[in-house]
C-alpha cells in the first residue's frame, strides 16, 4: 500500500447550523477536493467496536441492516465515504434510526487529491465505522486504491475493528477480485456473448483487505438488473486466471448481508412480504475437471460441467436476519435453497441443486476477545510470518487452503511472537487453527501473490 505522508496543509472550514437539526451540521472544503458535512460534535470518542461487514443491494437501506451496522461501531464516530452526492446519510444514521452514535460525518470526494489530505486521513483515523455510497465504483478505484486512504482503511480494519460496509458501488469494491468498472458497466448478455469483453475489468490489485471476501467477487441490483450471467461471467475469468475455486456473494436491490466476525453471514430483507433474496456462488468442487469448457475472446462463454458448473445457496432475507450463510465452510446455510447454475453457448441456466460435497473449510469459530493474531496479514509469501496471543506452542496447528486441502502447520519455539512455517504458499484466503487448552482458535490468513 501506499506510504501514508505526514505533511500538514491548511483545512478552511465553516459552520453551519442546521435549522431543522438540534445539533451542529458542519461543512469543511479544502482546495475544493473534497467537501465534508458532519453531524454531532466535532471531536471523537474512544470506543471498541465491534467488527464486521455489511453488503447492501443498491436501492433504499434496509434499516434493520443498518441497525445492524452502526450497532457495532458501539456509539463512536461513523464516516460516510462517497465521490457523488451529498449529505443524505448524515440524518439517517444519525439521529432516524434510533442507535446512539456519537457523531456521522459524509466526505465527498471531488478528486484524488482529496486522498492525500491530512484531514481526511484524520477522520479516517478517527472513525468507528466506515460506509461506502453508491455511486460509479471506478472513481472509488481511481481516487482510493493504492493511496493514504486505503492503506489507513485497510489499518483500521485490522488494528481495530471497525465495522465497514456499503451499496451498490460502495458493495461492488469490497471482495476480491472486484468489478471496478474503469472502463464502465456490462451487462449480462455482452459478458456471455464476450468474457473478454473490454468492459470486462475483473481487478485484482490490491484494495480492501477484508480476508473474508478473498477470492469472493461480489455484484449488486442482481435479480432487477439480471446480472446473474455476467457474475457467472466474472467467476470465470477469475478462475481461469487464478487457478483455484472463485466465490461470489449477490444481493437483490432491497437485500443485505451483514457478516459477523465469526464469519456468520445474516440476511436482511422484507421476506415472505417481498423476494428480497442474496445469493452465495461458489466454483463446483465435484469432478476432476472445474473451469470452462469455452472460454475466447469473441466466443460466447460454455461453462457446464454437467450442469453444476456454479453452486448457489439462494437466500431470501427476513427482518431479523436469521436466515444465515456460514462463510467459513461455504456449504452450512440456514432458511435457503441449493441451486446449480450453468452457461451453454452464451446463456446462462439455473436449475435445483444441492450442497457442495467436498471443499469443506471449517474450522471452530474465531473468538474475538482473544483470539491469536497473525501478521503481517495479507501476506505476501515472502518473509516471517508470525502469531502472536498465545503462550507458548499451541498443542495442535493445522491449515486449510483455499481449495480444501487440511496441512500442519509448523511453528518455531522459544520465540515470542512464534514464527510459522507455511509450506508452498498460493494465494488466496487460507484458514488456521490453533488448539490451547482444549480451546480452538480459527484465524484467516489473506496471501495475495507469491512472486
Amino acid at each position: 500500500m501506499y506510504a501514508i505522508p505526514t505533511f500538514a496543509t491548511q483545512v478552511i472550514s465553516t459552520c453551519i447550523l442546521g435549522l431543522l437539526l438540534t445539533i451542529p451540521h458542519c461543512v469543511y472544503a479544502q482546495d475544493q477536493s473534497y467537501t465534508s458535512y458532519r453531524s454531532g460534535p466535532d471531536t471523537a470518542i474512544t470506543v471498541q467496536p465491534e467488527g464486521g461487514i455489511c453488503l447492501m443491494g443498491g436501492r433504499t437501506e434496509d434499516d434493520d441492516a443498518m441497525r445492524w451496522f452502526l450497532e457495532r461501531s458501539e456509539g463512536g464516530d461513523i464516516l460516510v465515504l462517497r465521490t457523488s452526492g451529498s449529505d443524505g446519510y448524515n440524518d439517517y444514521l444519525f439521529s432516524q434510526l434510533g442507535v446512539p452514535v456519537h457523531s456521522v460525518e459524509t466526505i465527498l470526494c471531488h478528486s484524488r487529491d482529496a486522498s492525500y489530505d491530512p484531514y481526511v486521513h484524520q477522520r479516517i483515523r478517527e472513525a468507528d465505522a466506515i460506509w461506502f455510497a453508491g455511486g460509479d465504483q471506478s472513481t472509488y478505484v481511481n481516487y482510493w486504491r493504492d493511496s493514504p486512504v486505503d492503506s489507513l482503511i485497510n489499518r483500521a480494519l485490522t488494528e481495530r475493528n471497525i465495522p465497514i460496509g456499503g451499496t451498490s458501488a460502495g458493495m461492488a469494491i469490497m471482495g476480491t477480485p472486484y468489478f471496478s468498472a474503469i472502463e464502465g458497466t456490462i451487462q449480462s448478455d455482452e459478458a456471455l456473448s464476450n468474457p473478454f469483453h473490454e468492459a470486462m475489468t475483473v481487478d485484482s490489485q490490491p484494495f480492501l483487505n477484508l480476508p473474508i471476501l478473498a477470492n469472493t467477487i461480489t455484484d449488486t441490483h442482481y435479480s432487477e438488473r439480471q446480472r446473474q450471467g455476467r457474475h457467472v461471467a466474472f467467476l470465470a475469468r477469475a478462475f481461469a486466471r487464478k487457478g483455484y475455486p472463485m466465490r461470489g456473494i449477490a444481493c437483490d436491490e432491497y437485500t443485505a448481508v451483514c457478516i459477523d466476525p465469526s464469519g456468520i453471514a445474516h440476511v436482511y430483507g422484507d421476506y415472505p412480504d417481498k423476494e428480497d433474496v442474496a445469493y452465495f456462488l461458489q466454483v463446483s468442487c465435484e469432478g476432476e475437471e472445474a473451469g470452462p469448457e469455452n472460454l475466447e475472446a469473441g466466443q460466447p462463454l460454455t461453462w457446464s460441467r454437467q450442469q453444476q458448473a456454479v453452486r448457489v445457496y439462494k437466500v431470501p432475507g427476513n427482518p431479523d436476519g436469521t436466515h444465515t450463510f456460514d462463510l467459513t465452510n461455504w456449504s452450512t446455510g440456514k432458511g435457503g435453497s441449493w441451486e446449480n447454475w450453468w452457461v451453454e453457448d452464451g446463456k446462462w441456466q439455473s436449475g435445483p441443486g444441492q450442497a457442495p460435497q467436498c471443499m469443506r473449510t471449517s474450522l471452530p469459530p474465531v473468538t474475538p476477545a482473544n483470539s491469536p493474531r497473525v501478521f503481517p496479514n495479507p501476506w505476501s509469501g515472502v518473509g516471517q510470518l508470525y502469531l502472536e496471543g498465545l503462550t507458548g506452542v499451541p498443542d495442535d496447528s493445522r491449515l486449510i487452503r483455499p481449495n480444501g486441502q487440511r496441512q500442519e502447520i509448523h511453528i518455531f519455539a522459544g520465540q515470542q511472537p512464534l514464527v510459522l512455517n507455511i509450506p508452498s504458499a498460493i494465494p488466496g484466503l487460507h484458514w488456521l487453527g490453533f488448539r490451547q487448552k482444549n480451546e480452538w482458535y480459527s484465524v484467516p490468513l489473506y496471501i495475495q501473490k507469491v512472486p
